[in-house]
């Protein structure tokens, strides 16, 4: 399991580093997250699910602190790397409507 000591940062910078760390994992890889934000608590889950990592829970460490689990899917959606809780664009695909107009 691959711990990540989250600080005190907000949880903006958790999710940058957490999107960063499970772009450098292989899939079915565990982060333990280390954090203080209360926000962690409802924006980590809130992330799992919009990317499809799987949320596995969280916990207190020996040190009093609070940890979430995490564990990288093969199959999630890859997000910004500077807007970690925005995923990439689809690529664009033509309009339904549109016809080919054929001579």
């Amino acid at each position: 399991m691959e711990v990540v000591d989250g600080g005190d940062r907000a949880c903006g910078e958790l999710l940058l580093v957490l999107a960063a760390r499970s772009r450098a994992l292989a899939p079915r890889s565990q982060i333990r997250l280390l954090a203080t934000d209360p926000a962690a608590a409802i924006d980590l889950p809130a992330w799992c699910h919009l990317t499809g990592h799987d949320f596995l829970g969280h916990g207190t460490d020996d040190d009093g602190r609070t940890y979430y689990d995490v564990r990288v899917s093969a199959g999630a959606h890859s997000t910004r790397d500077s807007n970690p809780w925005r995923l990439d664009p689809e690529p664009s695909l033509p309009h339904p409507h549109h016809r080919e107009e054929h001579p």
